[in-house]
């Protein structure tokens, strides 16, 4: 056997095959579980069925459930400081200034972020059910800067070069730094856009819902999206690792044939 050629990098490419096809179907599996979780969870939209349910409940509260609807702001809206007649309910704006610096060891410019500044705004605001434009029936969000999920969008991005004169390029080759660019960015929770919220919902009064973190531990999180689009999204994951599980251990198999096949051949040869 000893004077059979093995390539090893058929070799190292079988153990890698099959060492990403178990890790694939491990994230496989997890992925699969997480959707079990998820879709045990009851879906709600902010109407006369939630407030009869939440009547019907032991202290007026579901523990952890799914909310979808509009957003709208409860008073008066943010308005962007960039794009007109864009009003949201989350306001974040971000201003970085970015540098370059002489490196004395290289004698080369190198660049840096420097004086970054970060602005959060917030104002109170609720879920409604889709053409519901005038109702009584809404579910008030709790302290929405605590959820998780990316639910800004970004309205403005623009970056600003640095206009370069005689006078302070002699004054930055003394300093041995310049200005590169400033960079400012807009994201905001849009009034009218859709969200999904996750988390516990109690009903104060006789009509007043409100969504707020879980008291059990689980993760309160805002989706700007609706629940079947969120769903999707997990379906199409796990069916991502399942197909990379499948490739991956088809790959390893298939050179692992190909290894035995060599092996078999030669023997015969050998025979002969």
């Amino acid at each position: 056997m000893a004077d059979i050629p093995i390539n090893p990098l058929v070799v190292i490419g079988v153990g890698s095959s099959f060492a990403f096809s178990g890790l694939f179907y491990h994230l496989y599996q997890e992925k699969k579980k997480e959707l079990e979780k998820l879709k045990e969870i009851p879906v709600f939209k902010p109407d006369q069925h939630l407030v009869r349910v939440l009547r019907a409940s032991p202290h007026k509260r579901l523990q952890y459930v799914a909310v979808e609807g509009l957003v709208q702001a409860d008073g008066e809206p943010l308005a962007s400081q960039f794009i007109p007649r864009c009003f949201g309910v989350i306001q974040k704006i971000a201003v970085e200034e970015h540098w370059k610096y002489w490196n004395s060891l290289t004698k080369t410019w190198s660049s840096r972020t420097m004086n970054r500044k970060e602005t959060n705004n917030s104002v109170p605001f609720s879920l409604v059910s889709p053409g519901a434009y005038m109702t009584d029936l809404y579910v008030k969000i709790q302290n929405p800067l605590e959820a998780s999920g990316c639910y800004l969008d970004r309205v403005y991005y623009n970056v600003r070069h640095a206009e370069e004169g005689l006078v302070n390029v002699v004054l930055q080759g003394l300093s041995g730094e310049k200005p590169e660019a400033m960079e400012e960015s807009e994201e905001l929770l849009r009034v009218g856009s859709t969200l999904t919220g996750f988390g516990e919902v109690v009903l104060e009064g006789g009509q007043v819902m409100r969504l707020q973190a879980p008291q059990d531990g689980r993760k309160y999180i805002l989706e700007p999206t609706d629940y079947r689009s969120f769903m999707n999204r997990h379906e199409r994951s796990a069916s991502l690792w399942k197909t990379l599980t499948a490739v991956t251990g088809i790959t390893g198999a298939s050179l692992l044939a190909r290894i035995l096949y060599g092996l078999v051949g030669n023997q015969d040869d050998r025979s002969k």
